[in-house]
């Protein structure tokens, strides 16, 4: 009982990837790091015209709305440093 089909071939590995160097991923770690800056300054003003007047002053808004989000950029830049070294 012999059959003319050849056994299934072993899946073939995916190609290794190139990991970063550690110097980049220090840089990103660093850049994110000074990214956090605009983002706690954001939370400090905001959090100051908040106790004092009870809600944000329109003046200060867009610039508290503008280091949140320069802020949230330096926390992504982080945790692609640190996920990215060890994928």
């Amino acid at each position: 009982m012999s059959s003319d089909t050849p056994p299934p071939a072993p899946p073939v590995p995916p190609p290794p990837t190139q990991k970063r160097s550690g110097c980049l991923t220090a840089l990103m770690a660093i850049f994110g790091i000074i990214l956090l800056l605009p983002g706690v300054c954001a939370l400090l003003f905001g959090g100051i015209s908040m106790f004092e007047d009870g809600k944000i002053a329109s003046d200060i808004a867009p610039l508290v709305f503008l280091g949140l989000v320069v802020g949230i950029g330096g926390v992504a830049l982080i945790w692609a440093a640190i996920k990215g070294r060890r994928g």
